[in-house]
């Protein structure tokens, strides 16, 4: 099986403008898609660190004295990097998706279409898993998870229904989750709704919006001047943050200008417009068809 098929390939490592002698950053290593394609463009002299949390992600390391796979969450990698004695690079790339060879293991719990636990860690040493999720927040804070990552309107009702449910019986497995909050949906609509509640909880457990957060405001000061940073996201909540990031320098998007009126931030975007997969692209990867690739130079 395809580990994973890496989304926008050769825009997102054409968006690197890659120095053969340069230093670089997977920060979602995955299949390792893209950091065989980076390592095309190094010479003996270039680096590529990357990182994955999930242990299952080692199957796929590259046997090169050039490449370093660090088991780790991306947004502790300036630390990884000190311990590399590594200061600054020329490019970091980040591939926000969830690999496909996450969404097809029922095992691993992070679809509706298979039967399974709940489960959905990247990091299955973490503690936190969907089950603790859907069993013990209360209402107010499951609502809160279901409202602002999957922005469901009803993100109440389907709290209180599933706090209902577990009062009964503890809801342990993928379709036990599914069978309790799909009569919310009418069935034309049943998979948007089933998807945006596993995004949600997914997004919760891993703690995602804020390692996404951590990681971004780290590449300023890892990334020397003219180096780039490529982000693929997949939904709008992480595409808003990126592009906010790129364009403000901040999260809320609130922009500061000098003296004469030019917008002060660490990035120069490189696409103004975002970047999207071809048709083609998406009928030989459907899962491709939510992402977004935008591409930034550091002042």
């Amino acid at each position: 099986m395809e580990y994973h098929i890496p989304v926008l390939l050769h825009e997102s490592v054409e968006g690197l403008n890659i120095n053969p002698d340069g230093t670089y950053l997977d920060m979602t290593f995955g299949g390792g898609g893209h950091s065989r394609e980076i390592i095309k463009h190094l010479s003996v002299k270039g680096r590529l660190f990357a990182f994955d949390h999930d242990e299952e992600a080692f199957a796929n390391a590259i046997d090169d004295s050039r490449f370093t796979l660090i088991r780790s969450n991306f947004r502790f990698f300036r630390n990884f990097l000190k311990y590399h004695k590594i200061e600054q690079v020329d490019g970091i790339l980040a591939d926000l998706g969830v690999s496909s060879k996450h969404f097809d293991s029922p095992e691993r719990g992070f679809s509706f279409r298979f039967e399974g636990p709940l489960d959905m860690r990247m990091n299955r040493d973490a503690s936190l898993s969907a089950i603790e999720v859907v069993n013990n927040y209360d209402e107010k804070l499951l609502t809160s998870v279901l409202s602002l990552y999957g922005e469901l309107p009803n993100a109440r009702k389907i709290s209180k229904t599933i706090i209902s449910q577990r009062e009964s019986k503890k809801i342990v497995t993928v379709e036990g989750l599914a069978e309790v909050v799909s009569p919310l949906s009418p069935p034309h609509l049943r998979n948007k709704m089933l998807a945006k509640v596993f995004q949600a909880i997914r997004i919760e457990v891993n703690s995602e919006m804020e390692a996404l957060k951590q990681m971004l405001i780290q590449t300023e000061k890892t990334l020397q001047s003219g180096g780039r940073l490529v982000v693929l996201s997949y939904h709008s909540l992480e595409d808003r943050l990126v592009k906010n990031f790129i364009r403000a320098g901040n999260f809320k998007g609130n922009k500061e200008t000098d003296f004469y009126g030019n917008v002060v931030g660490p990035f120069n975007p490189i696409n103004r417009r975002v970047m999207v997969p071809t048709d083609k692209e998406i009928e030989e990867n459907p899962r491709a068809r939510s992402a977004k690739l935008r591409i930034a130079e550091k002042r």
